[in-house]
């Protein structure tokens, strides 16, 4: 049996959708079981959940703390079987999504954590400059089209579209809830990767991309603009410089940035931007993006950090 969860806030018409969705997933061998959870001020989508009751295998409950982690950590507590699957209330998945998750897990016994594809949902046709200059990945949550299935990094498994195994969680493993959305435009990105990151390096557990299991993640027209995009890149800086402190405490190299590197970052930026706005548009933005990045960083860089423990 696995267990899905989705922590929902102030997303009841988008949560109707998504839930109707679910009421065409085939059922994996061993069965599955729902569970979603209201988080901060309900704008009726505990009420919208609970009318699906009797069409999904459900546990709706609140948890009136603000964040998404720390919803999901008090989701956990209903978790039964062998699989716990996450997913946000604003993923669409694909009919065969948790048979596909189900045949990863009991194919791949040596790995612990699984991360499926997440591709778009445009809510309408996307401008050309989000094509053209904006990294689709990190700012929309979208899997690279080069992963491919097999074993990956824990930084290519994401929030929308994975599956840990119950074991870490039963050994008291859980989301850090100083991360995540938390109501607020300029918190840090990366939640679910600092688990993933933890699992790897304190577990040694090791990842699997199941390319086949896939949801689509609805693009809102609020996040196709550019205030939009730029407020993100300055999220993902926060978690790019909590990435890389993360990884570089485990002695891993390949990806830790010292401060000095990131002020280099910054001044080349800082020197490209007066060429970029007398440019053209796509130079200006991307420059504005880079510097976005860079104050994210600088950001997280000068804030006091503690250790976040193992287990809880």
């Amino acid at each position: 049996m696995l267990t899905v969860f989705i922590a929902t806030s102030r997303r009841a018409a988008t949560l109707e959708r998504v839930l109707s969705s679910y009421t065409e997933l085939v059922t994996p061998e061993g069965g599955w079981k729902l569970v979603v959870i209201q988080n901060g001020g309900d704008d009726g989508s505990a009420q919208v959940a609970r009318s699906f009751s009797g069409r999904l295998p459900l546990v709706v409950f609140s948890e009136p703390r603000k964040g998404k982690n720390g919803a999901l950590n008090a989701g956990l507590s209903e978790l039964d079987g062998d699989l716990a699957v996450f997913s946000d209330d604003d993923c669409l998945p694909d009919q065969d999504w948790l048979v596909r998750f189900r045949a990863a897990a009991d194919s791949h016994p040596e790995y612990a954590v699984f991360g499926g594809a997440i591709t778009p949902l445009w809510s309408r046709e996307p401008e050309d400059w989000i094509l053209r200059c904006v990294r689709l990945a990190p700012m929309f949550a979208l899997t690279e089209s080069a992963l491919q299935e097999g074993p990956c990094d824990p930084a290519r498994v994401w929030g929308p579209n994975m599956a840990i195994r119950a074991a870490p969680f039963e050994k008291g493993f859980r989301f850090d809830e100083n991360r995540g959305p938390d109501g607020s435009e300029t918190y840090a990105m990366g939640g679910e990767t600092e688990l993933t990151l933890r699992l790897a390096i304190a577990e040694r557990l090791k990842c699997w991309h199941c390319a086949d299991a896939r949801v689509r993640h609805i693009v809102t027209p609020a996040m196709m603009t550019r205030g939009w995009v730029l407020r993100r890149s300055f999220r993902f800086g926060r978690c790019l410089f909590r990435e890389s402190r993360q990884r570089g405490a485990a002695r891993d190299p390949h990806i830790y940035r010292r401060p000095t590197g990131i002020h280099r970052y910054l001044a080349r930026n800082l020197a490209a931007l007066p060429f970029a706005r007398t440019s053209c548009a796509d130079r200006w933005l991307a420059a504005r993006w880079h510097l976005s990045l860079s104050a994210g960083w600088l950001f997280e860089a000068s804030r006091p950090h503690r250790r976040v423990p193992q287990c809880r």
